[in-house]
């Protein structure tokens, strides 16, 4: 089956993503991504000029992906906030318990891409950012309708805690410390409210 040059893109980059992910940046060569794709180095390098356009592009798009999960987590009908927020810690303890789980792709990235000028690692900052502040408009909310003391700084122990599960569960497994998230979470929204 012919692809168009768009479909090819996609193709290439869901598998330089799991290469990525599974062996890392660095140890994953271009052309085992085109071999696995089933394309030649040329046709690649058409669509990613260089390897650092391909890891930017795999960046950028598990972005994409990851702040659309992180959306559908917390925009669960019918919860008010503080369901909202235990609900992100729900769906994240699902999420890194997959048999394939080994962490957070941007603070892979970002190990691996210490150069703050690379666009892989503006753009894994970018995810960090981001999710910093989806986690302080949440933590807003919560305050609309709970006395909280400071909401930007609740935000950050969150924060926290999704990065400790992103760091942990790889070395230790979903059973580790990553099992004790929510019930973290809880406490410090019971401190809260």
């Amino acid at each position: 089956m012919r692809r168009t040059a768009a479909q090819t893109r996609e193709h290439v980059l869901e598998i330089a993503h799991d290469l990525f992910y599974r062996y890392g940046i660095k140890a994953t060569g271009v052309d085992k991504i085109a071999a696995e794709a089933g394309i030649a180095p040329t046709t690649l390098y058409r669509l990613f000029p260089s390897k650092d356009d391909l890891v930017a592009a795999y960046v950028e798009r598990a972005g994409l992906a990851y702040r659309q999960w992180v959306d559908e987590a917390v925009g669960a009908d019918g919860l008010d906030p503080r369901g909202r927020v235990l609900a992100l810690f729900d769906a994240l303890f699902v999420q890194v318990g997959a048999e394939d789980c080994r962490g957070c792709v941007f603070l892979m990235a970002l190990a691996e891409l210490p150069d703050r000028d690379l666009p892989a690692h503006r753009s894994a900052t970018a995810v960090k950012e981001w999710m910093r502040g989806r986690l302080r408009e949440l933590t807003r909310e919560m305050a609309a309708v709970t006395p909280i003391r400071d909401p930007a700084a609740l935000a950050d122990q969150l924060a926290l805690i999704v990065e400790g599960v992103y760091a942990s569960v790889q070395a230790l497994g979903v059973d580790g410390p990553a099992r004790q998230a929510r019930g973290l979470v809880e406490i410090l929204l019971g401190r809260e409210g």
